[in-house]
């Protein structure tokens, strides 16, 4: 019906008895960064990067961030989705920002009647759940106030490791020589100072080429809020224009030089008049690669980079290139896919490789086998920018040991000069077509670009165009044949879609809660371990136990995929949880690799292995963990993995080596355990300490007793039905 209100389906969903809407949230106080205007040349993203840095500082872990005051006039809805969909790199439960007009205007823009945006503003004002910053504004109360001023918010970057180590752009070749120096740790390689300038010679297709510490290998406009904010992708697409008209040029990706042939006689390195396109031979090349090597993506060569093919090599003709830095564009959202400029990106090597999740959840594909080859022979620290959101350790590519993440200008313009090694103000990117240096300077472009371009491009018909086609499907989709029972058919032989084990053997009993006895450690963390340490979401190992699983199956190395892809199977999960190869291991004496110690028979086996030996033997298995446990992306699989016991405390400090053996008791009925109450913990070589049990609500002492917070929702669902 034309004025059926859409909230009301909502609010009949909150009001039926038994609605778990809601409940697996504490409701903690909210938070308040007072934000100014963000200065010339400063992006989205820097915003974000540095907002992640201070709440992740401030710790607002468990918490309900709001956004609000004046400043939030400045910066538009795509702005604040980007600063909202951080909310696990900062550690909250969420992020969000009041609905003023600016969020009315975005609705307009993406297509909604001005009935209906008429009626949401009436609604949200009659129940007072709309800010206009234009009338005098009422002071809230908050549990603690973050002040940021926009105009101090500086270009920006952040890594090697985590999202929240932010650099100024200005500090990155400091930092970068500084991380060398480090020890390993989050902001540390220890490269020893005299291998620090090394030079790895190594042959790229018959062409002599060079790597060092801090080369760009990986650079990728990615993540689903970045691609689909305008500024950013239109700046980066300026960007890319920019270096066009000045003669820049970057290398391109998967690993596959496609060689230039002579064409119409043109054989010079300035020539830009040679069309790739327009050679039906290589276009046919192209789709050689395509079809019979697998390859997921496939960039085509720059038009101004020449190689001449003989027999014996590749010989590249323009010393501007770097072929090694493998670029993609994922946009996020479908209708980027018209974005004004997106052929000045390709230009570069910037294509359209797919939408969604790629390299900023682990799905970079394959670096060149020759660039891979010099970066593990000559233990390089190897580069990778992005614009996503998370560069935890192992999750871009496994050869990457420095992610970066940043804007997609920024992204261009790190793939442009090729390392990560440089100071943008005083050292040139490149060399331009007529032989100068060119700078950073020289290829950014204004705020105030940036928005004329915004607002002649981004305009309604471009949505609606998308959400007109959205229900359409595409003819893959359209064709697939729809089972008409009403439970789903397992197929036994499915190495993706497997029937979990959750529900087996249970009863409308809950099991009740249970205690800790004579637990082995099965690992022994430091701090930060990310659920990317915990549950990899990218490639799967050859020599995993996962990758054993599959190719019991019969599957090949080339069509293993990734975790993301093979979550629906909990065999393979299982076997990939705790599976980074990045894990360092305290039991293990800092070995790097997802491996631990049996302790029974002093055995060092894959974590998987040695957790699975000890379930047979009978044993239970705890965790030792620094600060930060868990903290990252919300993944399934890392709550779905271990059983988590957190130390008040440092484990060092405790005198803890994690060979001790652990014993907690807990109350068999879980009406006499509190959230956040502490317990002793006993171990057997007679040492005893507090713990705080991190049962943060009542609901989630609930699911414990359940089960699981599957197991509780389906009782539930039971009970309320019968």
């Amino acid at each position: 019906m034309a004025n059926e209100n859409p909230f009301k389906s909502i609010l009949k969903t909150l009001e039926k008895p038994g609605c778990e809407f809601g409940k697996y949230y504490s409701l903690p106080a909210l938070n308040d960064p007072r934000i100014g205007k963000l200065r010339d040349g400063v992006t989205a993203t820097d915003l974000v990067l540095t907002v992640t840095q201070m709440l992740r500082k401030h710790g607002v872990v468990g918490k309900f961030v709001e956004f609000c005051s004046e400043g939030m006039s400045e910066l538009s809805l795509a702005d604040r989705a980007t600063i909202a969909n951080m909310s696990p790199e900062y550690g909250a439960t969420m992020g969000f920002f009041p609905v003023d007009l600016v969020t009315l205007q975005y609705l307009k823009l993406t297509g909604r009647s001005d009935g209906t945006v008429s009626m949401i503003e009436s609604y949200l004002r009659a129940n007072k759940m709309f800010v206009d910053y234009s009338e005098p504004q009422i002071e809230r109360l908050y549990s603690s106030y973050i002040a940021l001023n926009l105009g101090d918010v500086e270009p920006c970057i952040s890594g090697p490791k985590r999202p929240h180590d932010r650099v100024p752009l200005r500090e990155m070749k400091a930092d970068w020589h500084a991380c060398l120096d480090n020890k390993v740790g989050f902001k540390g390689f220890a490269i020893p100072k005299e291998s620090q300038s090394k030079v790895a010679e190594f042959n790229f297709h018959g062409t002599p080429a060079q790597l060092r510490h801090g080369n760009v290998v990986i650079a990728a406009i990615t993540s689903c809020t970045n691609t689909s904010n305008p500024s950013v992708m239109l700046g980066s697409a300026l960007v890319a224009k920019k270096a066009c008209e000045l003669g820049l040029e970057v290398g391109y990706q998967m690993g596959i030089v496609i060689p230039r042939v002579k064409y119409n006689n043109i054989d010079k390195p300035n020539t830009d008049e040679c069309d790739l396109t327009n050679n039906i031979g290589v276009a046919s090349l192209v789709y050689f690669f395509v079809m019979f090597s697998r390859v997921k993506f496939v960039n085509v060569i720059n038009s101004d980079l020449f190689c001449s093919w003989d027999s014996k090599s590749f010989r590249m003709l323009d010393s501007n290139v770097k072929p090694w830095v493998k670029t993609s564009l994922a946009p996020g959202f479908w209708g980027c896919n018209q974005i004004h400029g997106k052929e000045w990106l390709a230009e570069i090597g910037f294509h359209i490789v797919g939408y969604g999740c790629t390299t900023c959840i682990g799905n970079s594909g394959d670096i060149d086998e020759a660039v891979a080859s010099a970066i593990t022979e000559n233990d390089l620290v190897a580069a990778a920018v992005l614009s996503g959101n998370r560069n935890f350790e192992g999750r871009v590519h496994p050869l990457t040991r420095a992610n970066y993440l940043a804007s997609p200008p920024l992204v261009v313009a790190y793939a442009l000069a090729g390392t990560v090694d440089i100071d943008f103000k005083t050292e040139p990117i490149g060399v331009g077509k007529d032989g100068k240096n060119i700078f950073f300077r020289d290829i950014w472009p204004s705020n105030d670009k940036v928005g004329q371009v915004v607002h002649s491009s981004v305009l309604p018909d471009m949505f609606n165009a998308t959400y007109q086609a959205i229900t359409k499907g595409n003819p893959m989709w359209n064709q697939l044949s729809i089972p008409s029972g009403t439970l789903y058919d397992w197929d036994p032989k499915s190495t993706y879609i497997h029937e979990p084990p959750y529900f087996k053997s249970m009863t409308m009993s809950p099991p009740g809660p249970h205690g800790v006895k004579d637990a082995y450690c099965l690992l022994n963390f430091r701090d930060s371990i990310t659920t990317d340490h915990i549950s990899p979401a990218g490639s799967i190992h050859k020599d995993s136990p996962a990758a054993r699983y599959l190719m019991e199956r019969g599957v090949d190395r080339m069509d293993f995929n990734s975790y993301g892809s093979r979550r629906g199977n909990n065999d393979v999960m299982a076997r990939g949880t705790f599976a980074n190869i990045r894990t360092v291991n305290k039991l293990l004496g800092g070995e790097v690799g997802p491996k631990t110690i049996h302790f029974p028979t002093r055995e060092k086996l894959s974590v998987f292995d040695v957790a699975m030996r000890y379930k047979s033997e009978g044993h239970d298995t705890v965790i030792l963990a620094g600060a930060e446990y868990g903290s990252g992306s919300s993944r399934d699989w890392a709550a779905k993995g271990p059983m988590l016991l957190v130390i008040r405390g440092d484990a060092e400090t405790l005198s803890l080596t994690g060979h001790e053996r652990y014993s907690l008791d807990l109350p068999s009925n879980v009406s006499e355990i509190r959230p956040g109450q502490d317990v002793t913990v006993v171990t057997d070589n007679g040492k005893q300490f507090t713990c705080t049990l991190r049962f943060d609500t009542e609901v989630e002492l609930a699911c414990f007793d359940h089960g699981g917070i599957l197991q509780y929702v389906i009782r539930n669902l039971i009970h309320t039905k019968h």
